[in-house]
């Protein structure tokens, strides 16, 4: 009986060694997708910020063409 005792311990070592090496896996590529996701939110936050709204320079532009498309509504 303390074989099958035995058997029985080292078959769970072995089942228990081999979920833990896939979890150490899944936390392996958790790490690297994790990595991914930091540059690809840094790459977005360069397209939003090149990609902003015209700053409040283009009222002062629109003022200084204003005798341009006066003179071009005449035309």
């Amino acid at each position: 009986m303390q074989t099958v005792a035995w058997m029985t311990l080292v078959l769970a070592a072995l089942i228990i060694a081999a979920a833990a090496l896939g979890l150490v896996r899944v936390i392996l590529h958790l790490v690297a997708i994790s990595k991914t996701l930091a540059q690809v939110f840094g790459g977005v936050e360069v397209i939003a910020a090149k990609t902003s709204s015209v700053p409040a320079v283009l009222s002062s532009v629109n003022e200084s063409l204003r005798p341009v498309r006066e003179f071009c509504d005449t035309v």
